[in-house]
């Protein structure tokens, strides 16, 4: 007896529907204490950019490359500002020449002060019977004017060091935006995104390629505030990826919103009728991070599940289990 169309169709979605039911993440009976949600793996992302504006040289790494913080990612073309720094430089050459004019005027200004207070004081010792009082005057007016030519050489003196100090400052200006157009890995990670390419000119700001901090990797969950009330920071967690359910992953509780929100769509909770929830970050130890983070992988779903009584204990089936960590020539 061949099978109508009609039922052919239902037995198929009820097979269908089993599937997806049999094959869907479920969520452990768990003991008193423990709470548990469904979550995914996020990673910081931090942004390689530029300060200031220009073309792009060489860019020295990959998409999946892992690197080192302080290794070289990209250098900018700095072929104007070289221009810049020589002219900067010359300049302060110029400015140490003219301090040096300045000194030996100020060096000629004293000696001129000096003679004409020696004649100044041999007239006065001779007495006034030899010297009219015209001629006293006229050699006391010579001390008093190379007395001002010294103070003003000494003036020009502080203002060739000032202009001499400027210069420098440029000199150092110039030099730090040359050091500013190698961009540099802030933080160990590995390479997501190059998002230009040698030869483009880009903009201030202008990002040039997007890491993955792989010492900063937690997972987000959403829980109802019954739970959230008795949450602590610095909770223990383990987290159970869909993509490697064998392996239980140590966790601790970084993070409790202040504020509940309505709980995302992918977010699957016990109890449907809890519409807003409270997002909690379950952070992962750097340490244990750096020995597997050639399996660190952002987007990654799974189960987490956090104590919120401090004496609450992980059943047998969330009791820690690591893969064997990567040797080191597998990591890169």
């Amino acid at each position: 007896m061949r099978m109508s169309p009609i039922l052919m169709a239902l037995a198929a979605a009820a097979a269908l529907g089993g599937y997806f039911y049999l094959a869907r993440p479920r969520l452990l009976a768990l003991p008193p204490g423990l709470a548990q949600a469904n979550g995914r793996i996020e990673i910081e992302r931090v942004d390689v950019a530029t300060k200031t504006s220009g073309r792009i040289a060489e860019i020295r790494v990959r998409e999946g490359d892992f690197i080192e913080k302080g290794a070289v990612v990209a250098r900018m073309d700095v072929s104007d500002l070289l221009a810049q720094l020589a002219a900067a430089q010359a300049s302060l050459r110029r400015m140490e020449v003219n301090i040096g004019k300045a000194k030996a005027e100020l060096g000629s200004r004293e000696a001129e002060l000096k003679l004409y207070e020696v004649e100044l004081r041999r007239a006065l010792d001779l007495g006034r019977n030899i010297m009219s009082q015209a001629e006293a005057d006229k050699r006391l007016a010579q001390r008093d004017v190379a007395q001002a030519a010294v103070i003003g050489a000494k003036a020009s003196i502080a203002d060739a060091e000032a202009a001499r100090d400027a210069a420098q400052a440029q000199v150092n200006l110039i030099q730090v935006n040359i050091d500013d157009m190698t961009l540099s890995a802030p933080v160990s990670g590995r390479v997501e995104y190059r998002l230009a390419q040698p030869g483009e000119v880009i903009a201030a700001g202008g990002r040039v390629v997007t890491l993955l901090d792989v010492s900063d990797v937690f997972m987000t969950i959403f829980l109802p505030t019954a739970e959230v009330g008795r949450l602590a920071l610095g909770s223990d967690a383990r987290i159970v990826l869909d993509a490697a359910p064998q392996y239980v992953v140590p966790a601790t509780v970084s993070f409790v919103a202040g504020e509940a929100q309505f709980t995302p769509k992918y977010v699957e909770t016990k109890n449907e009728r809890e519409k807003l929830m409270y997002r909690v970050k379950l952070k992962i130890a750097p340490a244990l991070l750096d020995s597997y983070r050639a399996y660190v992988k952002a987007g990654l779903t799974g189960t987490a599940t956090v104590k919120v009584a401090a004496d609450a204990a992980f059943p047998e089936a969330l009791q820690l289990r690591l893969p064997e960590p990567p040797r080191t020539s597998d990591v890169r």
